[in-house]
This record gives C-alpha cells, structure tokens and sequence, in this order.
C-alpha cells in the first residue's frame, strides 16, 4: 500500500475513532490501557515512550480537542497516527472494510 493510501486509511478510521470518542469514553479507557501495556512492553524504546507521553497529554485534553488532533489532516496529524493508541475501538472487520474501500477507490481512480 503507497504512504499516500496508507495516510488516507489512517485519516479515515481516525474519523471513526473520534466518532466513537464522542458517543461514549471507552475509546479513552481503550486507550490508556493501551498505553500503559505498550510502556511495560517496550521500557528500553526511549523514542516510543516519548510517543506515548506525547499521547499521554493529549488524552488528558477535552474530547473535542483530542478529536481534533487524532483527525487533523496534517504532518503532526499522520506522525500522532502511527502510533495511535486507540487499537481495539473499531472492530478488525471494520477496519478491513476500510483499507478493502479505500484500495479499491485508488484502484479504480482515473490517473
């Protein structure tokens, strides 16, 4: 997959994620559990535990403003989602459905 559909995937299932954020806080509990497995997992990465600071504060902001940054469609924007600590909100099936239309739209694109 091209870093150009690569970013558009991410950009998408952000948008799914914030919409989840604002129906309910279980993303937000998803993760932080996600981060704090991830910091026991990987104590010696200096640069992923910057990463997860860097997500840790975010968290720690209003809903809106946490959507903003997870949905921003920016160099910030894609660096944050490579490492976005909300893995598990959306379903495997959702997330495969995603990638398969979004593929299939560049596929199927005029050149």
């Amino acid at each position: 997959m091209s870093h150009r559909i690569h970013d558009e995937v991410g950009l998408e299932l952000a948008r799914q994620v914030a919409v989840r954020l604002r129906e309910s806080g279980q993303p937000l509990v998803i993760a932080r559990e996600n981060l704090a497995r991830w910091r026991r997992l990987n104590p010696g990465s200096p640069a992923l535990l910057r990463c997860y600071d860097e997500w840790d504060a975010i968290l720690g902001r209003p809903v809106d403003e946490i959507c903003n940054v997870l949905c921003a469609d920016t160099e910030e924007g894609r660096r944050l989602r490579q490492n976005s600590p909300f893995a598990g909100v959306l379903s495997a099936e959702s997330v495969w459905s995603t990638k398969r239309r979004l593929r299939l739209a560049h596929a199927t694109a005029p050149a």
